[in-house]
């Protein structure tokens, strides 16, 4: 099976040696997104919502790139430097994602990159 690397100029560039998401069938694994601003590659801010809704934005982005949209993600890992945060970060991603939910985790990590809050990761599915 071929692998199509997904990229847009909507979503902050890789700032490392992967792709934004990567295409194999009608599955499409989104890399982990931070809260970096795609123009200018910096992190929009040091609070947490709007940390979390720029991420969401940006999977966006990639997920519009694939062909699909965030209604087509089927599971979420979502990084977390303060799980104080979750409840915020669950209010924040009820305004990207509606009922039925993808399935998810959430977990507590020590640091993410660029000092930021926030991370997450998914996998979308499209149809055939």
């Amino acid at each position: 099976m071929a692998k199509q690397v997904i990229h847009t100029e909507k979503a902050p560039a890789a700032i490392g040696p992967y792709s934004q998401a990567v295409r194999a069938g009608n599955t499409v694994y989104l890399s982990g997104q931070i809260p970096l601003v795609a123009e200018t590659m910096e992190v929009i801010s040091e609070d947490i919502v709007e940390q979390t809704t720029q991420v969401f934005k940006n999977l966006q982005a990639v997920c519009e790139a694939a062909g699909g949209s965030l209604e087509d993600v089927v599971k979420f890992n979502i990084f977390m430097t303060d799980l104080g945060n979750f409840a915020t970060v669950n209010e924040v991603m009820t305004q990207f994602i509606k009922q039925p939910y993808p399935a998810r985790a959430a977990m507590g990590v020590r640091a993410l990159p660029k000092g930021v809050q926030v991370e997450i990761e998914g996998i979308m599915v499209l149809e055939d």
